[in-house]
């Protein structure tokens, strides 16, 4: 599975990674190993997922965290954006 992970601020993107995972693992578990790598590597606290964050992943494998979802933390961008480009075929 590969994981596309952006900050944007603006309509700009600031940062970007992409994230790879082949464990044999969930769909689920990949997808939140992701995310803390993401947040790891950007100095970030995870973000809390809501209804609605997950509601939109599972229609467009696209979910934007913005600052509800950081909720002790003040974020210095709009929002964090993780995207699903490949999955693995099971």
């Amino acid at each position: 599975m590969r994981i596309w992970g952006k900050i944007w601020k603006d309509n700009h993107m600031l940062k970007d990674v992409t994230i790879t995972d082949d464990a044999e693992d969930t769909r689920t578990h990949k997808i939140l190993r992701a995310l803390e790598e993401i947040c790891a590597g950007w100095d970030l606290s995870v973000p809390v997922w809501l209804a609605s964050n997950i509601r939109d992943f599972k229609r467009t494998k696209k979910v934007r965290f913005t600052q509800d979802n950081f909720v002790n933390d003040e974020i210095p961008f709009d929002y964090l954006e993780m995207q699903v480009l490949e999955e693995d075929n099971v």
